[in-house]
């Protein structure tokens, strides 16, 4: 008996063979919420993300799953003098709708062949902002999680985590919140004939947290995302 074969990624060259591709595999209904329903993102968000190599769309998945949308990911926990780790608590996108993000440290999407302390670095630079200093660490080795997507809805996620411990060195306040401009996204410049125009990030909001604030607020993410 042959063993089952490995997921293998799949690529687009056109918007419309990839909504094709996903309108055959996706729940009923699921690809028309997108970018329509609040806290989504737009098919041409994921074009995008998989034409930049952000995330790659896997086959032969679990048979309960035909497509899984792969992510490897670099979370960059940073510390203060005191101890105490930055977290995103709110995104403001470009549609206008204010997404809660549950006390979730700095997180970016991996480039193909980046390094989770080089992505670390570019997080920090486009999310925080070029004048901001940190002191990297330690890496730890990556756990992987399956989840269903927030953004895009009827779309599993399978997270590769690279988890990067980090102390600020200078640029931000180190203590209560803050928020910045996100430098490290320009979606909204781009449309495609039939796509519409893609849903961006642009103001995140932050605080300084103990631990025991980040465990209640991923207990509350969760719950949040099992109720949709």
């Amino acid at each position: 008996m042959r063993p089952p074969s490995p997921p293998r990624p799949v690529a687009f060259t056109r918007l419309d063979s990839l909504a094709a591709f996903l309108g055959a595999r996706l729940p009923a209904g699921a690809l028309a919420s997108w970018g329509k329903v609040p806290g989504t993102k737009a098919l041409l968000n994921l074009f995008i993300e998989l034409s930049e190599g952000d995330c790659v769309l896997l086959t032969a998945a679990p048979p309960q799953h035909p497509v899984v949308r792969a992510v490897r990911v670099a979370i960059v926990r940073i510390r203060n003098r005191c101890g105490a780790l930055l977290v995103e608590t709110r995104q403001l996108l470009s549609d206008g709708t204010l997404r809660a993000r549950g006390a979730r440290p700095l997180s970016e999407k991996m480039r193909p062949g980046e390094t989770p302390e080089a992505a670390a670095a570019r997080a920090v630079r486009e999310e925080l902002g070029e004048r901001v200093r940190v002191r990297i660490l330690d890496c730890a080795e990556p756990r992987v999680e399956e989840r269903e997507s927030a953004s895009y809805p009827g779309l599993p996620v399978r997270y590769e985590l690279h988890t990067v411990d980090a102390e600020l060195v200078e640029g931000v306040p180190e203590e209560g919140e803050f928020e910045t401009e996100e430098a490290g996204e320009h979606e909204d410049e781009v449309e495609v004939e039939g796509g519409g125009g893609a849903i961006t990030v642009k103001r995140l909001y932050w605080k300084w947290v103990d631990d025991d604030e980040v465990a209640v607020g991923a207990e509350d993410e969760r719950q949040r995302q099992s109720a949709h």
